[in-house]
């Protein structure tokens, strides 16, 4: 098997990337004429051309050999050198997760302890991040991800590892409601607190408590579902949240389990070329067993 040279092909990357030799050169910062000899060598190795740059003309074309080695490498490149100055940079192996800050703090902890038992030399950086998860990945900031989004990105693959219900939670000195279809006439006028714009929950809850007067009044939102249990538990308003959110033994806030809404699915993520990476398919199969068990112990529901 002939080996590859990772300068070789980098230095083609951002020469096609880029669309001419010098602004590959001042990224990576050596002359223009070793920019012209990597990318010679290169297709020296592969035996064919890849560039064609013409006298006198800043721009180059891709080859139809070049345009479909870069095909082939533009979705992931600059995701795999930015884990391999990670993995240069620190001695100890790393593994960078991304996920919203109430899916690290009430689901995790259980996931981390058995993966720290089964990798105890691995540090596991928990990055509580609910947006641009997918940005981060690709940019080579974040190995996986835990999320309720699907980014829709094949750089990116996504595996359900659950679902859960979402319930209504209010102040504790409020009546609830007498059944589940009286939940949005009970709502009416009451004040509302929840996600942000475009978060599935937010979605989820106004489709519920739309009436024929019109969907909810939003009286807060926030980023997350943790931050929407805080506004509640004050006695600002109710919410739709996460069932696994609420514990019984809080005593400022009722739940009111929605089990005719739907499923809210949570995805285990990771970047397409660690597929296969020990470590990010051990968290993976973790997080498939571990959550759904924490979810059934928090919301007494069986796994």
């Amino acid at each position: 098997m002939r080996e590859v040279s990772l300068s070789l092909t980098q230095t083609f990357f951002l020469v096609a990337r880029e669309g001419t030799y010098s602004a590959a050169a001042r990224l990576l910062n050596i002359s223009y004429q070793s920019v012209a000899n990597h990318v010679r060598r290169l297709e020296q190795m592969v035996g064919e051309r890849l560039v064609i740059a013409q006298r006198g003309v800043k721009t180059i074309q891709l080859t139809a050999r070049g345009n479909s080695l870069y095909q082939l490498l533009e979705p992931e490149f600059e995701v795999v050198l930015a884990r391999l100055g990670s993995l240069i940079d620190k001695e100890r192996p790393v593994l960078r997760v991304g996920m919203p800050q109430a899916i690290f703090y009430y689901l995790m902890p259980s996931v981390l302890k058995a993966f720290n038992a089964l990798h105890p030399t691995v540090e596991v950086i928990c990055y509580e991040r609910d947006t641009a998860l997918v940005d981060l990945i690709k940019q080579g900031k974040l190995d996986a991800c835990v999320s309720e989004r699907y980014f829709g990105d094949q750089v990116v693959p996504q595996h359900v590892i659950c679902s859960y219900e979402p319930a209504l939670v209010y102040p504790a000195d409020w009546d609830g409601p007498s059944d589940e279809d009286s939940v949005s006439g009970w709502s009416s006028k009451r004040p509302f607190v929840t996600h942000e714009p475009g978060q599935l929950l937010r979605n989820i809850a106004t489709d519920i408590l739309t009436t024929d007067e019109g969907p909810p009044e939003v009286t807060i939102s926030t980023s997350g579902s943790s931050s929407v249990m805080r506004c509640v538990e004050e006695g600002i308003g109710f919410s739709i949240i996460p069932s696994w959110c609420f514990s019984e033994g809080n005593s400022l806030v009722r739940m009111f389990r929605l089990p005719s809404a739907p499923k809210v699915p949570i995805y285990f993520g990771e970047a397409l070329f660690l597929r296969t990476n020990p470590y990010v398919r051990s968290l993976h199969k973790l997080c498939a067993e571990a959550i759904l068990g924490r979810i059934a112990e928090l919301t007494g529901s069986p796994s």
